[in-house]
This record gives structure tokens, sequence and C-alpha cells, in this order.
């Protein structure tokens, strides 16, 4: 299931992915809120707070994904992917090379960094 995250900066389209990730989930609330932050922003600042294995993403859930990324591919600003997965990490950080805007991965215990860096492109000062 995927969850919008509540009470992050408005220019960010931040989810929770949790348990089996559908082609529904995608369908039916990741396409429609990233195309209204689109519309308002015209860019995309998109989070990914991943808490589950990708074993539980149906093949229809990787295709809505990927298609997010295609129709959106020139919108990209920021996107953060937060993940306590290190696989995951490595891919995020090797993927940012290949696609327009910056991406980066964040472990799970530093996920108001990863926001405030979507919002503002910088992390939080130590000061």
């Amino acid at each position: 299931m995927i969850t919008v995250i509540p009470d992050v900066p408005e220019n960010v389209a931040a989810f929770k992915a949790t348990g089996e990730i559908s082609q529904a989930d995608f369908e039916n609330l990741v396409l429609p809120h990233v195309q209204a932050k689109v519309n308002a922003f015209d860019e995309l600042n998109y989070l990914l707070l991943l808490d589950t294995d990708l074993d539980n993403w149906t093949a229809g859930a990787w295709f809505q994904d990927v298609l997010l990324g295609l129709k959106n591919l020139t919108k990209w600003n920021r996107a953060a992917i937060v993940t306590d997965n290190k696989g995951v990490q490595n891919f995020t950080d090797i993927f940012s090379v290949l696609m327009p805007g910056e991406f980066r991965s964040f472990p799970t215990e530093f996920i108001q960094n990863a926001i405030f860096w979507c919002a503002n492109g910088d992390e939080v000062d130590a000061d």
C-alpha cells in the first residue's frame, strides 16, 4: 500500500510504501498527486519512504513507477528515496547520474533531512 505522507512542504510529493504495492496504488494515489504537484509548481520534488521489501511490488506497480518517471522526465527536480536497504541506496545513487534532476538516498533515521532536502535543495544545518 502507498500512502501520502502528511505535513511536508507544499512543493513535495511524499509517499510511504508498506506491504504489497500494486498498480492501483499508483493509478489512484501517486499519479494524481504527482500531477497536481507538477501542475502547481512546474517541477517534481518527490520523496518515497520505502518501508517494504522490493519483492512486495507487483509487476503493474513497477510499470506504473516507470511510466511516472517517463511522463514527468523533464519535470524531475529532486527525488529522495528513504530506506535502510543498501542495495536500493546504491542503485539510487547510480541512477541519479542517468536522470535529469537530483536523486539521493537517505537512511530512514534521516527522513527529516530528506524532506528538507527535497523542498529546499540542501540539508538541515546542524547549527
